[in-house]
């Protein structure tokens, strides 16, 4: 097989656009970062009772959410360029509404805040699909990874903005470092609007099997049951780590680091991720990611220091790299080609969901019954999903796979 293949004249514009998308992924991504490390501290210094600190985070998820299918349908209206120019323009919004939350002590503003930076984020994460619409089948696989990249350096500048903002406003703790979120968007809307798209078409949505028969497939189960909890238990103890640190006296510098490590670990096995799929199987590399994940609750249980909290946070990071991909690769066995918009629309949607109330469950467990709950309440879904992958695998080598 031909391993270098020649860049065509119509990818010139695909490497473009990666390029410039790479740069937007930086940018956008780095808006859920800063939400995640500051979101549950603040929102601890903002209401009375802690078992809510965590919900400005779990709105964010909760705005991911829901903002999947009308992000799509916008982009599908009126083209890709023109959405995330829409959503930037959220995201700025929505940082500047967060920033007079902290400030001004509104915890309902706060709120509202985050769950439009959530919004936002359901633009960014369509990046990488914006990269292949453009490029050959051979440069598809090396743009998405150039998307890749731009969340790898997303999990440094998130991270690093609290780190060198979070004293700039010391009347209004932390309201600097939202702000600076909002001027990450401001940048991101100039970045965007380099896009240079295909033009936007009809697509005909013809044919293909109800989505309720394509869901009752037991892979279909078996593949969406991984990445919920791969993604889910990510969210969940990501969510709750921030606080948990700074509740053992740790500082909140320590907990955006611990933070951006792990936003490094998410992105940055992605380059090889696809080859250790192609050289050992779905079912393995997401159940190596599902296996990584409990052995970050292994090492949460084991000690509170920082160095537990930070070797915690890798190992969740990797184990969602690993298990979210594969689960992924895993989906696409499960559709025919006609049925892809609406059987992808639907895992989306389940598996934010999803992320959305383990979010939302994180800061009452944590309030509750401390880090450890968090930690034991790992184990049964990893299992759960193993039991799952594991049966599939049998059955995929016991016959072949028709759709």
């Amino acid at each position: 097989m031909n391993q270098h293949v020649p860049v065509t004249e119509g990818d010139v514009i695909a490497r473009r656009n990666a390029l410039v998308l790479a740069c937007a992924q930086a940018l956008g991504g780095a808006s859920p970062a800063i939400v995640i490390s500051l979101g549950g501290i603040v929102g601890s210094q903002l209401v009375a009772d802690k078992t809510f600190a965590t919900v400005p985070v779990s709105l964010m998820q909760l705005g991911l959410a829901t903002g999947v299918i009308p992000a799509a349908m916008l982009m599908r209206r009126f083209g890709r360029r023109s959405g995330y120019l829409i959503g930037a323009l959220i995201g700025a919004v929505a940082a500047s509404i967060a920033a007079a939350g902290a400030g001004g002590r509104m915890f309902w503003l706060f709120c509202l805040g985050t769950f439009m930076c959530g919004l936002y984020g359901s633009f960014v994460q369509s990046y990488r699909f914006a990269a292949a619409d453009t490029a050959s089948e051979a440069f598809k696989p090396r743009a998405i990874s150039w998307v890749m990249f731009g969340g790898l350096a997303a999990g440094i500048i998130g991270p690093q903005s609290v780190f060198w903002t979070r004293d700039l406003t010391p009347a209004a703790p932390f309201a600097a470092s939202f702000l600076a979120q909002g001027c990450l968007a401001l940048l991101a809307i100039a970045v965007v609007s380099r896009l240079r798209p295909p033009p936007v078409t009809a697509v005909k949505q013809a044919g293909g099997r109800p989505l309720g028969e394509i869901m009752r497939q037991p892979k279909f189960i078996a593949s969406v049951t991984a990445a919920l909890v791969a993604y889910g238990l990510m969210s969940f103890v990501m969510t709750a780590a921030p606080l948990a640190m700074v509740g053992c006296g740790h500082s909140i510098g320590e907990a955006a680091l611990g933070i951006q490590w792990h936003v490094l670990a998410m992105f940055g096995p992605s380059f090889f991720t696809g080859k250790l799929i192609a050289r050992f199987g779905k079912e393995k590399v997401t159940a190596a990611g599902l296996c990584l994940t409990a052995l970050a609750a292994i090492v949460g249980l084991h000690g509170l220091s920082v160095a537990h909290f930070w070797l915690a946070l890798i190992l969740l990071g990797l184990g969602w790299n690993f298990g979210f991909i594969g689960a992924t690769a895993l989906v696409t066995d499960c559709y025919r080609p006609e049925e892809r918009v609406k059987v992808q629309a639907a895992n989306d949607f389940l598996v934010f969901g999803s992320v959305a109330i383990a979010s939302f469950s994180a800061g009452g467990l944590l309030n509750a019954g401390g880090w450890d709950s968090v930690n034991w309440l790992v184990f049964p879904p990893v299992a759960i999903a193993l039991v799952l992958v594991a049966w599939q695998g049998l059955q995929k080598r016991a016959a072949p796979a028709a759709l």
